[in-house]
C-alpha cells in the first residue's frame, strides 16, 4: 500500500504544474510492465484528443524501447492530422528515462514540439 501512495504522490506532484489546452494539449504517458499508453488530453474541456497504446498495435516490432519510439511517432502523426503541433509532456509517476524518454524522442522526431 505504501508503494502505491508514493506513486500517486509523484503523479500529483508532476500534474500540479502541467495543464493542457485545445491548442497545446497534455501528452500523458502511462507505462506498464508490457505496454505503453499515450494520450493527448485537453484539460479545459476534459476530452482526450488522441489516444494510442502498444497493446492495440501488433505491427510494432522490436524491444520495448523501439516500440515506444514508434508509438511516439504514430501519436505525433495523428496529432498533426488534428492540427496539433505543440504539447506539454506529462510523464506521470515515471521517470523521464527509458521507454518514457523514447516516446518523447519519437514524437519530437515526427514534428511535435514540447
Amino acid at each position: 500500500m505504501k508503494k502505491l501512495s508514493q506513486k500517486q504522490k509523484r503523479k500529483f506532484r508532476v500534474r500540479k504544474s502541467i495543464s493542457g489546452t485545445a491548442e497545446c494539449p497534455r501528452m500523458s504517458v502511462f507505462r506498464s510492465n508490457k505496454n505503453l499508453t499515450v494520450q493527448l488530453i485537453d484539460d479545459v474541456a476534459q476530452v482526450t484528443l488522441v489516444g494510442m497504446t502498444t497493446a492495440a498495435m501488433p505491427d510494432l516490432k522490436g524491444v520495448k524501447a523501439e516500440r515506444a519510439f514508434e508509438l511516439g511517432k504514430k501519436v505525433a502523426e495523428a496529432a498533426k492530422k488534428k492540427k496539433i503541433t505543440k504539447v506539454v509532456f506529462d510523464r506521470g509517476s515515471s521517470r523521464f528515462h527509458g521507454r518514457v524518454k523514447q516516446v518523447a524522442e519519437g514524437a519530437r522526431e515526427a514534428g511535435l514540439e514540447f
